[in-house]
């Protein structure tokens, strides 16, 4: 799905609550509770009430006070019900638009005490910013807006410790997401990215079980099956399509990898993941 901010937006990021959302979706022809593959981010705040959501087909559900980060290239869905019941604020932004990654896990965050009213206020200044576009000249708005948005990002990150427990394999294993991240299409050996890192496979392993709890082999593989589950759902590309894009020899090897991991053929989970079965 690709970034259309509403027309008094300024350029690279949008703020809209669930009744715009709402709206936005029914005027666009836009089905909210199927699932999107946007190229831009969501911050979603739930002010009142609770809000379901699935994010690349895992379930979540975020509490009164609570924030959802889903990030460009995640496949995510709504359930249009809790829109109409909850209420919220959701922040979106094009890659770019800020310098912060999105943490690695990216699970409802439910701030308390202080982290809680510092987020909220944050978001209203940010809120507040954003409707007041007439008051500034445009680059120092957009400007105004970045930092503010930097603020909330950096605020919430400070809500969850990073579970990393040493700077060392926080290092090795952040270079090794990185890298991964570019080349998993391409290369689904760790030993590969040990060579282009300059590591062993034992050390990135080390470093992936402190990050992640799995083998850098399992963090390949989980990647590479997310997209291709990413792939079967958001697009009518064949296996056969897929299985190249991904990297694969022959779609044969494909569809074994597939069925391992997810215990069903790509076309099975595709039928299922869409509701058609």
């Amino acid at each position: 799905m690709p970034y259309r901010p509403s027309l008094a937006a300024p350029i690279g990021m949008d703020v809209v609550d669930f009744t715009e959302l709402l709206a936005r979706g029914e005027r666009r022809g836009i089905d909210l509770s199927a699932p999107q593959r946007p190229d831009f981010h969501h911050l979603i705040h739930v002010t009142e009430g609770t809000l379901r959501h699935r994010v690349d087909f895992t379930d979540c559900v975020v509490e009164e006070g609570g924030w959802l980060w889903v990030s460009s290239g995640q496949v995510h869905q709504y359930v249009p019900a809790d829109l109409t019941t909850a209420r919220g604020t959701i922040v979106i932004w094009q890659p770019g638009f800020v310098l912060a990654d999105p943490p690695f896990d990216q699970s409802p965050l439910l701030p308390t005490g202080p982290h809680a009213r510092a987020a909220r206020l944050t978001l209203r200044h940010l809120t507040h910013e954003y409707a007041d576009l007439a008051s500034l000249p445009l680059d120092a708005h957009l400007q105004t807006l970045r930092m503010l948005l930097s603020v909330l990002l950096l605020r919430l990150s400070h809500v969850r410790p990073d579970p990393v427990s040493s700077a060392p394999a926080d290092d090795t294993f952040r270079r090794y997401s990185a890298a991964l991240e570019r080349d998993f299409r391409s290369s689904h050996r760790v030993a590969d990215y040990a060579a282009a890192l300059g590591y062993s496979p034992r050390t990135l392993t080390r470093a992936t079980l402190t990050a992640t709890g799995t083998t850098a082999k399992q963090y390949l593989d989980a990647r590479i099956l997310l997209e291709a589950k990413r792939l079967l759902v958001h697009t009518d590309a064949t296996a056969a399509d897929i299985s190249r894009t991904l990297g694969f020899t022959e779609p044969t090897d494909f569809a074994k990898f597939f069925r391992k991991r997810d215990g069903r053929t790509p076309l099975e989970f595709r039928a299922v993941a869409r509701g058609q079965r």
